[in-house]
C-alpha cells in the first residue's frame, strides 16, 4: 500500500530498495528555503542494519502490513526454538539469533506474538512482564537497605538483573522486558 512519507510513524514497516525496514524515528524538517522533508531512521528487519533516509514529504513509499499470529513456545533444541500456532497447530522453527536477546526469557507454554511477511517470521513479541526466580544474589549489607541502591542478581535463565537489597536468592520477581533486556519491577505476589 503506497503512503506519503510524511504519514510514516515509529513501528511502521516499509519496503525500501527491495528490503523490509521498520521505522525507528520520523522527523519532519522544514528548512528555510524549499519544501519540507521527512528524515527517517529505519532498521532492516532481516539484517538489523540501520539507515537514515530523507524523503520529500509528498514522496510515496510502499508500506507493508505484517501478519500477527500467536504461537506457543514448545522447546529449544540447541540453537533452534520450536513454536506452535495456537489455532492450526502448525509448528515452526526459528533460531535464537533471529529472536534476539529476548530468547533467553522463553518459558514453557509462553504465548509469543510472531509477525510474519509472506510466511517468513520477522518479529517476535514476548509478554511485557514475566515471573522468574532469582538463583543467586549478594547478601544484604547492614545499612544498605536505607539507601535506594540496587545489587546484581542472577535469574534462573542465567541473565543478570539489578534488584533492591532486600531481594534474596529463591525469591520470585516480576521482570519487565524492554528490547530483550529484563529489569526488576516488583516481588511476585502469588
Amino acid at each position: 500500500m503506497k503512503v506519503n512519507a510524511i504519514t510514516l510513524r515509529s513501528g511502521n514497516v516499509i519496503e525500501y530498495n527491495g528490503k523490509l525496514c521498520v521505522i525507528i524515528k520520523n522527523e519532519i524538517l522544514q528548512p528555510g528555503k524549499g519544501a519540507s522533508v521527512s528524515q527517517i531512521e529505519m532498521r532492516d528487519i532481516r539484517t538489523g542494519n540501520k539507515d537514515n533516509v530523507r524523503f520529500r514529504t509528498q514522496e510515496t513509499v510502499e508500506r507493508v502490513r505484517l501478519e500477527q499470529t500467536d504461537y506457543q513456545y514448545l522447546y529449544t533444541t540447541g540453537d533452534d526454538i520450536n513454536l506452535m500456532n495456537n489455532e492450526t497447530y502448525d509448528q515452526i522453527t526459528v533460531t535464537a539469533e533471529a529472536m534476539g536477546p529476548q530468547a533467553a526469557y522463553l518459558q514453557e507454554g509462553m504465548v509469543i506474538e510472531v509477525e510474519t511477511f509472506e510466511g517468513e517470521p520477522l518479529g517476535f513479541s514476548l509478554p511485557d512482564r514475566i515471573v522468574m526466580e532469582i538463583v543467586e544474589a549478594e547478601p544484604v549489607i547492614k545499612g544498605q537497605t536505607a539507601t535506594t541502591s540496587y545489587k546484581p542478581a542472577i535469574l534462573e535463565n542465567g541473565e543478570k538483573v539489578m534488584v533492591p537489597p532486600h531481594v534474596e536468592s529463591g525469591t520470585k520477581i516480576v521482570v519487565k522486558l524492554e528490547d530483550g533486556v529484563g529489569t526488576y519491577v516488583e516481588r511476585f505476589k502469588g
